[in-house]
């Protein structure tokens, strides 16, 4: 690449046990009174709420609680959150979860410095001034949106998802403590690993990459190939959700400055469209999308192959590059992703819209080769 390259990242990341005692410590030194903490109503029925505010309370901050998030979360979430802000005066925002509360906080905080709708900051930095105070506390290992100045919302009125990239949504501060990761069930668990292993190989790829993205996205796929399948098979096993928490930012790293691809444009229209899991989506367009690549990027996928743990002396780039699929597929299936779109219920009847719709999508702009729509439905098609 030529020219200079940025990389952004919060200000303070807390990462490891105990994390969510310290981000009380650092809320009380930025005198903070009054959070309205963003997160979805799963987080408040087995208690993960109750901790937050208990800890705020520990501070002498007050706080109140928008639970309505939606796994993937819509313009009238953040609206309703917006209103929740004014109303009740709070000085700044908590996110609480993945990334469904994460992206819906991230939004509530740009419209309530910058005003307008959530759909006028579609694209690439639209907003002018910097977001009202928002602190990200993480409780799965995947989507990195804690850290990342991406912001994902679904329009419910068009059935797609809004791609907002966009500086001033990076939080204050992001917080992975594992002790709140423990809860999360097996199929999450996978999903979301599977999330960070897409985020690490598309910024891998990407034409953005730069060393220092390289080594974030390298060593998140060799802590996701250690301890994604030990973290799935036992949900209390410390090390391994520390180091899967480890990973998730890593590869959020590697994606917030390198940019991501095809399989997140495509991924956002299925999830925008038919309303599912966002991680699972990726974890079945990877192959699919990376096999497209190839024609462009196989000795990079050489790379991942190896790190991935597949034997790549004296192969040549193309072998090198099927090696990576295979090491996709073969990690998919062991933490039993489903095996294509099909059983998502995709129709292939939608497949032309949902191409459109991923070519306007902003995360394809990295992408190592422009596809044309045909292309994209091909690899629809491929993934079915």
């Amino acid at each position: 690449m030529t020219g200079t390259s940025k990389f952004m990242m919060p200000g303070m990341s807390l990462m490891g046990s105990g994390a969510l005692a310290d981000a009380g410590t650092e809320i009380g030194k930025l005198g903070f009174k009054n959070a309205l903490i963003v997160t979805d109503k799963p987080l408040v029925d087995i208690g993960i709420v109750e901790k937050v505010t208990t800890m705020l309370e520990s501070h002498n901050v007050k706080s109140v609680v928008y639970s309505g998030t939606q796994p993937n979360p819509t313009v009238s979430n953040v609206n309703e959150g917006l209103a929740l802000l004014k109303q009740s005066g709070c000085d700044f925002i908590i996110s609480l979860g993945g990334g469904s509360p994460h992206d819906c906080a991230k939004g509530i905080a740009l419209l309530a410095s910058n005003g307008g709708q959530i759909g006028d900051y579609e694209g690439v930095d639209k907003s002018g001034k910097p977001s009202f105070p928002l602190i990200a506390i993480n409780t799965t290992a995947g989507t990195a949106s804690e850290m990342t100045m991406f912001c994902i919302i679904t329009d419910e009125e068009r059935h797609i998802k809004m791609a907002i990239v966009d500086k001033h949504t990076t939080p204050l501060i992001a917080v992975n403590d594992p002790d709140l990761m423990m809860a999360m069930p097996k199929s999450l668990t996978a999903a979301t690993g599977m999330d960070a292993l897409t985020h690490s190989i598309e910024a891998y790829v990407s034409t953005n990459a730069t060393p220092i993205t390289d080594a974030c996205a390298l060593k998140a796929i060799e802590l996701i190939r250690d301890h994604l399948v030990k973290a799935v098979d036992d949900g209390n096993d410390v090390e391994a959700r520390s180091q899967m928490a480890y990973a998730e930012f890593l590869a959020g790293m590697a994606f917030n400055n390198a940019g991501l691809g095809f399989v997140h444009a495509m991924a956002h229209q299925l999830g925008g469209f038919y309303n599912l899991p966002h991680g699972v989506c990726n974890a079945i367009l990877l192959p699919h999308v990376e096999r497209y690549n190839a024609k462009a990027s196989a000795e990079r996928l050489t790379d991942i192959a190896r790190t991935l743990g597949e034997k790549t002396d004296g192969v040549t780039p193309e072998q090198g590059a099927n090696l990576a699929l295979h090491a996709i597929e073969k990690l998919a299936k062991r933490v039993n992703i489903p095996s294509g779109l099909e059983e998502l219920g995709v129709k292939r009847e939608d497949f032309a819209v949902l191409a459109a719709n991923a070519l306007k999508d902003a995360c394809g702009a990295t992408n190592p080769i422009q596809p044309t729509q045909q292309e994209v439905i091909d690899i629809f098609e491929q993934a079915m």
